[in-house]
């Protein structure tokens, strides 16, 4: 798969999603990011519209643990990749998630998130790691 979404505004997806309450991101993560995410990972995950649902009864924790776990892959594999940081992580996610929502706390989350995506995506496509499945 080469990876063609390598440069993402993540901090106003994140605006965009905190603002629609995560609905943004159900149709987003169908829009092939679920996709990429797997692919990037190099296994399976969750879809996000069950860590959705799972959310709704626990006012969003769920979603906010199973995106954070995310973020710490995420992490891991730009490490891996010897990515110079700041990367994304699990703290980093659930830490702006929850204690800097007064300060667009996730739009921050997800600006992050996203710059380590897209760093990720690009070494892999200049690697070439991104053209298998073509």
């Amino acid at each position: 798969m080469k990876y063609q979404h390598t440069n993402r505004p993540g901090f106003w997806l994140g605006f965009i999603d905190f603002f629609t309450a995560g609905l943004f991101f159900l149709v987003y993560m169908r829009l092939g990011l679920q996709d990429e995410l797997e692919s990037v990972l190099g296994h399976k995950v969750m879809p996000y519209w069950m860590a959705y649902l799972l959310g709704i009864p626990t006012l969003f924790v769920y979603t906010l643990v199973w995106m954070a776990r995310i973020s710490e892959e995420l992490k891991g594999k730009a490490e891996e990749m010897e990515i110079p940081g700041p990367h994304t992580s699990w703290w980093h996610m659930f830490g702006w998630n929850v204690f800097g929502l007064v300060l667009m706390g996730p739009a921050v989350a997800t600006h992050r998130f996203f710059r380590t995506l897209n760093l990720i995506e690009r070494k892999l496509n200049e690697s070439g790691a991104g053209d298998e499945g073509e």
